[in-house]
């Protein structure tokens, strides 16, 4: 056997090692396993607190609506931007975080982590991520994959860029054609316990056209729910899970009164 041929197939037995390794975190997929043996990664706080977070945005369409509802609520969410999205809506990021919003890092393409290798994995979290930095003048601290699937590579950017990841405990859904608010609602709650992060969206931009709309009136009901069950609404920066860095406040901005999300504004729409 040649040099060269015995080179070919030791590199063919070794190329399915690697992608194994590479693929293996996307084992954290799988909610219930997640949120059991994995509580970190789930977005696990304490248990008099909900974690409310939003992907996508911001959408100069949709996240206003939402920002307006929220405030009407007196509650502050974490909102994990796109950075495409942010590109073309820096002023909308902005008001966000002047609104007390927790803006965190969703990549700079909504694109699967399993299909990029790890030079381009870091390329995507770091381009985000100094854009959520420019555009906010605060460093971002939270990152979650696109469809929540992590990888080796991602990890370990992660790693680098001083970025945690955190997934959630419950969603609701609410990118498919046939949602609506009941079925957004009931399934957020269905898996919603005291401690548990909520996953919604706040764009359609990766969604069924105008599925914002649907959540966007389903949240009243979810933080009415929340309230009626004692839970405290707010940001994951509030929520103590774990691990995960924990910001004092956020300057400029006048901390709210003690509220449990409840109060009118059923949105816009």
């Amino acid at each position: 056997m040649t040099p060269a041929r015995s080179t070919l197939l030791a590199s063919a037995a070794v190329l399915p090692a690697l992608a194994a390794v590479h693929a293996a975190p996307a084992i954290s997929t799988f909610g219930p396993l997640r949120n059991t043996v994995m509580p970190r990664l789930a977005g696990q706080g304490r248990p008099d607190h909900v974690a409310l977070t939003f992907d996508d945005g911001p959408d100069p369409l949709s996240t206003p609506y939402f920002l307006g509802l929220l405030a009407a609520r007196g509650v502050r969410a974490t909102f994990f931007l796109l950075g495409s999205m942010l590109a073309r809506s820096p002023g909308l990021a902005k008001e966000m975080a002047a609104a007390g919003h927790e803006i965190a890092v969703h990549g700079w393409h909504h694109r699967p982590l399993l299909v990029r290798g790890p030079r381009a994995t870091y390329d995507d979290l770091a381009r985000a991520r100094d854009a959520v930095a420019d555009v906010t003048g605060r460093p971002p601290l939270i990152f979650r994959p696109p469809y929540g699937v992590m990888t080796t590579a991602a990890h370990l950017a992660c790693r680098r860029l001083g970025l945690t990841p955190v997934l959630w405990t419950c969603w609701g859904e609410d990118w498919r054609r046939r949602a609506t608010p009941r079925t957004v609602q009931d399934t957020v709650l269905r898996d919603l316990r005291g401690g548990g992060t909520i996953l919604l969206h706040d764009s359609d931009c990766t969604s069924a056209p105008g599925s914002w709309r649907t959540t966007l009136r389903a949240l009243p009901r979810i933080l009415d729910a929340c309230h009626a069950r004692d839970w405290r609404t707010g940001p994951l920066y509030e929520h103590g899970v774990p691990g995960l860095p924990a910001l004092p406040g956020l300057p400029g901005v006048p901390a709210l009164p003690g509220l449990r999300g409840r109060g009118t504004g059923q949105g816009g729409v």
